[in-house]
């Protein structure tokens, strides 16, 4: 079990990122690999893992043209 691909799945989810976009990513290593890549830039230059999971899921929504679904937090 790659708990670091789990950990940063988990984190992404929690800033809204739709599960059928994190599965087409992780399901491809290259793109799996620049996401790690560029979440490890961010821990690595010293932010903490929430910000980095936080600024990746931005650009995801932004590259994406979607937007983050808030219903969630409002069934609970």
């Amino acid at each position: 079990m790659d708990i670091e691909r789990i950990n940063l799945y988990e984190r992404l989810r929690d800033f809204k990122v739709p599960t059928t976009v994190l599965d087409n990513i992780f399901v491809e290593e290259k793109d799996y690999q620049v996401l790690l890549e560029a979440f490890n830039t961010f821990t690595n230059e010293g932010y903490k893992e929430d910000y980095a999971a936080e600024e990746i899921s931005k650009i995801i929504f932004k590259e994406l043209d979607i937007e983050p679904d808030y219903s969630i937090d409002e069934e609970k």
